[in-house]
């Protein structure tokens, strides 16, 4: 395994955005910059990551091009690990896959929350006359910097080659297998546990105040898919409901102890269940920007 620990002094560009990634990176000590269009005249900042976490894993895991430039805000330490040594190094250190899971868990809820308020504005936007529309400006200006700095962001990712590599993978590692029927349970909102779950076949919804007036169904997974991830990753109890949508379906428990497990009987378990989460980040994310450019054209007709 050929692990490098480097150090890049402030101001330094550590990976450029739209290059072909082919490490990833964890922060030992330092801060990092995350940029849109950095260098050019309106450069967007997306944030900052600092000691202990990871960056550049979602060109890895999904062989696309860099999502963003990052650059070192201080003098920073950081071990690069090739894509290619990554199992190697989850095996080695297995706690470090939570690690990564928990960052990704982290970005999928804050772009859940960010898409969650933009669809609110776009409401409020596409229902207001010319006067409320100008009223509400400082809120959208931040959805159109957004669109603006991320417009080449608005590729869909396939979900086709992913979906058949789990399901080459599904019926490895450690996790216990257990059947259901329509209309059961497999996680309570509100409820604490620690175990996430893979969708070995049927269909299962995930709904907010279940068999309520105010029920709302947030998805619909398909076989093979993985959810529940939060209950393994987060010390929250369980953000919504999920339920058992077709006639039957057979679902896999994983706890964390099963996860450290998988990573050594079979990594690319574990590998498929990190690029689930990526995939699903850019397509939250693509959703956002799409819904960023709508509030951008209403606003501009005004």
């Amino acid at each position: 395994m050929s692990l490098a620990e480097k150090t890049f002094r402030k101001g330094e560009v550590i990976i450029k955005e739209g290059d072909i990634g082919k490490t990833l990176f964890y922060i030992n000590e330092g801060k990092v910059g995350v940029y849109t269009d950095y260098g050019k005249k309106n450069p967007f900042r997306l944030g900052f990551l600092g000691a202990g976490e990871f960056f550049g894993e979602m060109a890895i895991l999904e062989a696309y091009p860099r999502s963003a430039t990052i650059v070192a805000e201080k003098d920073t330490v950081a071990v690069e690990i090739p894509g290619d040594d990554m199992n190697a190094y989850f095996s080695e250190n297995p706690d470090q896959i939570i690690v990564l899971m928990k960052l990704l868990g982290d970005r999928i809820q804050t772009m859940a929350a960010d898409y969650s308020e933009s669809q609110v504005l776009l409401k409020q936007l596409r229902e207001a006359d010319e006067g409320k529309k100008k009223s509400l400006f400082s809120k959208i200006k931040k959805h159109m910097d957004k669109y603006q700095a991320n417009k080449n962001q608005l590729d869909e990712p396939n979900a086709d080659l992913l979906r058949e590599e789990l399901e080459m993978y599904k019926n490895k590692g450690s996790g216990e297998l257990k059947s259901y029927r329509k209309g059961m349970f497999i996680f309570k909102e509100g409820k604490d546990e620690k175990c996430m779950y893979i969708l070995h076949n049927g269909k299962v919804g995930l709904y907010n105040d279940y068999r309520t007036k105010e029920e709302v169904l947030l998805s619909e997974l398909d076989a093979v898919s993985f959810f529940g991830e939060m209950g393994i990753i987060s010390d929250e109890p369980r953000s919504a409901t999920a339920v058992v949508d077709s006639s039957e379906a057979t679902v896999e428990a994983i706890s964390p102890e099963d996860l450290q497990t998988m990573i050594k009987t079979c990594p690319n378990k574990v590998y498929m269940i990190l690029r689930d989460m990526s995939y699903r980040l850019r397509k939250l994310n693509v959703e956002f920007l799409k819904t960023c450019k709508e509030i951008t054209d209403n606003y501009k007709d005004t």
